[in-house]
């Protein structure tokens, strides 16, 4: 087995239960952490056999688009993704964080993370 992360994907979105939120829209970090056998491209030098990050990058991307008012319905989003288009990932965990906050505080990021197993 081996890992893949792909750190600090930036995205502007608009999640949240306050319509604020919805309407002016704030910045996003997301990361991501997959374990797959890695052994065969390891060897064989060839991308098709290994996870590419660029689509787990376009995936994240493309979910991040879409508005929620929780960041737990975006990470399950992301992870349903991660393992219908990509059947070599095993574990995937994702973390959306919400940069400042509106919650009435000094407040760098406030993240979600949610794993899953095939």
């Amino acid at each position: 087995m081996g890992k893949i992360r792909v750190t600090n994907i930036r995205a502007y979105a608009y999640h949240g239960c306050l319509s604020e939120e919805t309407a002016i829209g704030s910045d996003y970090r997301v990361d991501v952490e997959i374990e797959a056998d890695l052994s065969k491209s390891a060897q064989t030098d060839k991308l098709a056999d290994t996870v590419d990050y660029v689509l787990l990058n376009r995936i994240v991307k493309e979910e991040m688009a879409i508005p929620s008012a929780l960041l737990e319905v975006v990470c399950e989003r992301i992870l349903s993704r991660f393992f219908k288009e990509e059947a070599l990932i095993q574990l995937a965990t994702v973390a959306v964080s919400k940069v400042n906050p509106p919650i009435g505080g000094d407040v760098e990021m406030v993240t979600v993370e949610r794993t899953r197993v095939r």
